[in-house]
């Protein structure tokens, strides 16, 4: 009986000891695998040649004087015209083109000094300039510059004199997709046209005429 009893309790501990074991050898569920979200990717490709109008107020500065006196105004007025230009998506996120556009102004002015009565107007303007922008999806903030173009006139005690003057230009914007073809624009431009000489029968007058226009654009993005 005795016997019995030992061979029992040494079984027992034998079947306790290797538990463990058997139970490490058993097939083990897999840990779940680790699956990477996606980044967003943009949808929307503003690669294309576009066309727009727009409308704006513009601000005219024309810094005169003529035999060491001045006659430098300042004037305001409404601005509209035609943009074309295109853009190539050079990654998901940054653009690059090319724009022209033309636009009609109301600036003119006149003022009275040392026996002068000096009108100065500007009609028209025009840009041909680089663009860069950023994109997030359907909306793109951008910057542009480049050459600038506009009419100058000059007249007073009845002579005038006229040219078509060129500068620079630099500006910043933003624009939407309102559809995949549809986009609208607000946008800055600055255009600095530096001295310019005119001769009024003779006397002669210096010009430094700057615009700056605030302006709002419809485009056709095809």
């Amino acid at each position: 009986m005795k016997r019995l009893a030992i061979a029992g309790l040494a079984l027992t501990a034998t079947t306790a000891g290797t538990a463990p074991v058997w139970a490490a050898d058993l097939p083990q569920a897999p840990a779940p695998a680790y699956e990477a979200v996606p980044a967003p990717q943009q949808s929307i490709d503003w690669s294309g040649i576009y066309v727009g109008g727009n409308v704006g107020w513009a601000f005219g500065n024309f810094d005169n004087s003529s035999g060491g006196v001045g006659l430098g105004t300042s004037t305001s007025g409404v601005s509209g015209g035609l943009y074309t230009g295109y853009n190539f998506q050079v990654t998901p996120n940054v653009i690059v083109g090319a724009e022209a556009d033309f636009s009609l102004t109301d600036l003119e002015e006149s003022r009275t000094n040392g026996g002068l009565n000096l009108q100065s107007k500007s009609n028209w303007n025009s840009n041909i300039r680089g663009k860069i922008g950023y994109s997030f999806d359907r909306y793109m903030v951008y910057g542009a510059g480049g050459l600038a173009l506009a009419d100058l006139e000059v007249s007073g005690n009845g002579a005038s004199d006229s040219k078509t003057a060129l500068g620079w230009t630099a500006g910043a914007g933003a624009e939407a997709l309102v559809t995949n073809n549809v986009t609208t624009r607000l946008e800055y431009v600055y255009q600095d046209f530096g001295s310019q000489d005119f001769n009024l029968n003779g006397r002669g007058v210096s010009s430094d005429f700057s615009n700056s226009t605030l302006r709002l654009g419809v485009g056709y993005k095809f």
